[in-house]
């Protein structure tokens, strides 16, 4: 059987490594925290000191990671995936980076015979948890077909986009640019309701039945707003990272998105208020804040 590497054992690779090992897999994990490495090999895991540890000692590696940056550390650093990679080894980078990023490391694999996919996912914790994710993969098709068993040991729809590396990538942000615009419209929509006594929970289950509808309104509202707890799934900050990524890719193919920029202004000054560490649905609460504010300088 393969032996599997996973890099990034936080909200989301923990889940993940975790679902890999209940199924039998030979799985080292690396992170940098130590409570993560701690928690891994108490599910049955093995743990590695380095990345460039796994990458010697696997035949397919995942990474779950935060950030450009930490992607770039991760596969390009001196200790990385990329220098201690052998030849027949596939990378799966599950994180969700610039597309530039996906491109520098798919240069740096290719100039060392080195499969790599960009394969972003969406389904947030509970779908890493229940294995629910979706994943949208981009390069060669080839590649995708030779880790698929494993990837469908995590997720329920995954698709191939393209060969394009960044492809996957692409779909991912204007998948969460779309996010971006619920999670304000269901902020704003239900503080009209707030202002009319129309009780939430009947709000719900009127809307859901109705045009009105998305699963980002039954995520923000069941999970967090009605239970007025924010413990992340989804952070505004990560949020505003691809929100970022969205408008950036825009601006590079010369196309204007305003309403998009706006959204942007609108999460970055959440960010600011102190709101980033929450999950996204705490958007809500920063609306309803600032309603009252208002509300008081009407009355002065």
């Amino acid at each position: 059987m393969e032996k599997i590497g996973f890099i990034g054992l936080g909200n989301m690779g923990m889940p993940m490594s975790k679902n890999l090992v209940e199924d039998g897999y030979d799985v080292l994990g690396h992170d940098l925290n130590k409570d993560a490495l701690t928690q891994f090999e108490e599910a049955g895991g093995k743990t590695a000191n380095s990345g460039g540890e796994v990458a010697a000692n696997c035949d397919v590696v995942f990474t779950s990671l935060p950030s450009s940056k930490a992607a770039e550390a991760v596969y390009l650093g001196e200790d990385g995936l990329i220098s201690h990679s052998h030849k027949d080894i596939v990378l799966v980078d599950t994180s969700t980076v610039a597309p530039e990023m996906n491109e520098k490391i798919a240069k740096a694999a290719t100039e060392k015979g080195i499969a790599f996919l960009a394969a972003p996912v969406s389904g947030g914790v509970i779908g890493a948890v229940n294995r629910t994710l979706t994943f949208m993969v981009g390069g060669s098709e080839e590649v995708f077909k030779q880790v698929l068993p494993l990837i469908n040991a995590l997720g329920t729809d995954c698709f191939h986009v393209g060969e394009t590396i960044d492809s996957g990538t692409t779909v991912k942000l204007i998948n969460n640019l779309l996010i971006g615009f619920y999670t304000a419209g269901v902020s704003e929509a239900l503080q009209l309701a707030n202002k009319k006594d129309i009780d939430l929970d009947k709000l719900f289950d009127m809307l859901n039945v109705s045009y009105g509808q998305s699963r980002i309104y039954e995520r923000n509202y069941k999970t967090y707003i009605a239970n007025n707890d924010y413990e992340p799934g989804f952070t505004i900050s990560l949020l505003l990272k691809d929100l970022g990524f969205a408008l950036d890719l825009a601006k590079q193919q010369d196309l204007n998105l305003p309403i998009s920029e706006q959204l942007v202004s609108l999460y970055t000054e959440t960010e600011k208020e102190g709101y980033g560490p929450k999950d996204m649905a705490v958007l809500y609460e920063k609306v309803k804040a600032q309603g009252k504010t208002r509300e008081g300088l009407d009355t002065k």
